[in-house]
């Protein structure tokens, strides 16, 4: 195997770019058209081009409120595309990472969930994710389910990319507030997938199965979006006031958990990794997002 080389299915989507954009050399992202997570045989081939020494599995469906209305190509994307490439990592003994979602849970547990913890998906698309996580356990022993929540960054859309583009062109916005889960700003996300991906290398590593990875901290969606003004105001960004909602009272096409908390204490146990606040992580994306809306 290539020493190092850490292949990242995925290039779009914000986890992807940010593995893009702090990997250097030793991280190859690729999506469509170089691999297709519907096309087997295109999972097949780059793994024999690249050899990398893991996989992390940064592609998918991720639309939560379309995948009610499009739930044929979530599955293509969230269920069947990882089972093939779990399938082909497993041929050639190459670990995987699959990245899945706090959607996964119903969000009546009154504390953050852990790994462990009972799935009860509320919406296709947490169901599309939970028979993903299935699929990939399915294939391969030598996985990570990594189930993360909330992420935001300078790439990608994401709840504060919105938040400051509505604050551009409004005085006010409304925001749920019961809702409550831990933001993740994607760049430290990715530090810790890679370092994660370098010990599952080892030849020796056995810990496989699920691990919760999200923001050190939580809030709920208002408290958050006044936190991505605040921020804002410090930089001479757009702000407004946030009038709180009650998820009852805004009602979506897919149903989120109110309670998205993630308990990471296994992924500290066996990988020594923390994310940082999630404050810091928003201290670095909201003035680059700024200048892009700013601009726009």
């Amino acid at each position: 195997m290539a020493a190092g080389l850490i292949l990242v299915i995925g290039r779009t989507g914000q986890v992807a770019q940010a593995l893009a954009h702090i990997g250097g050399p030793d991280v190859i992202c690729l999506g469509r058209p170089d691999v297709d997570l519907k096309v087997g045989a295109s999972l097949e081939q780059v793994l024999d081009r690249h050899v990398p020494m893991a996989v992390i599995n940064a592609g998918g469906f991720t639309l939560v409120d379309k995948a009610e209305s499009e739930p044929d190509e979530a599955r293509a994307l969230n269920v069947d595309g990882p089972r093939a490439l779990a399938r082909a990592c497993s041929a050639r003994g190459i670990p995987l990472i699959h990245l899945s979602t706090d959607c996964v849970f119903d969000g009546e547990n009154t504390r953050p969930y852990r790994p462990d913890d009972v799935t009860a998906p509320i919406c296709t698309y947490g169901q599309t994710k939970l028979d993903g996580e299935l699929a990939v356990a399915g294939e391969f022993d030598r996985h990570l389910i990594v189930r993360v929540s909330w992420i935001f960054s300078r790439f990608g859309h994401n709840f504060v990319r919105t938040m400051l583009s509505l604050a551009d062109t409004r005085d006010r916005v409304s925001v749920v507030s019961d809702q409550v889960g831990c933001p993740t700003h994607a760049l430290a996300l990715a530090s810790a997938l890679l370092d994660m991906a370098n010990q599952i290398a080892d030849p020796d590593f056995d810990a496989w199965g699920t691990y919760h990875l999200a923001g050190h901290g939580e809030t709920d969606r208002a408290s958050l979006a006044r936190e991505i003004f605040a921020v804002s105001a410090e930089s001479g960004g757009p702000v407004a006031a946030v009038d709180d909602v009650l998820t009852s009272a805004y009602p979506t096409a897919a149903r989120r958990p109110l309670n998205a908390r993630l308990d990471m204490t296994r992924t500290k146990d066996v990988f020594g990794v923390t994310l940082p606040a999630w404050q810091e992580g928003l201290a670095e994306a909201v003035p680059v997002l700024i200048q892009e809306i700013v601009r726009a």
